[in-house]
């Protein structure tokens, strides 16, 4: 699969429900974040305000399980 990365090297990610659709959030990700996220099986993501990868739920506890 190729992914057309924006200039900025980030691409949004849509996370929907598995069972309902329903979308959950939209957030972005960067090269590093997409390959954390089919490594671990965790969504993780990349701040813009913060400049780093971070884990979803890493503070709240309510992580995301891909499928």
């Amino acid at each position: 699969m190729e992914i057309n990365w924006g200039k900025d090297g980030l691409i949004p990610a849509v996370v929907q429900d598995a069972e309902s659709r329903e979308v959950l959030m939209v957030a972005y990700m960067n090269e590093e974040a997409l390959k954390k996220t089919v490594e671990t099986g965790y969504a993780h993501f990349f701040s813009r305000k913060r400049q780093r990868i971070w884990k979803k739920g890493e503070e709240s506890g309510n992580t995301l399980k891909v499928k």
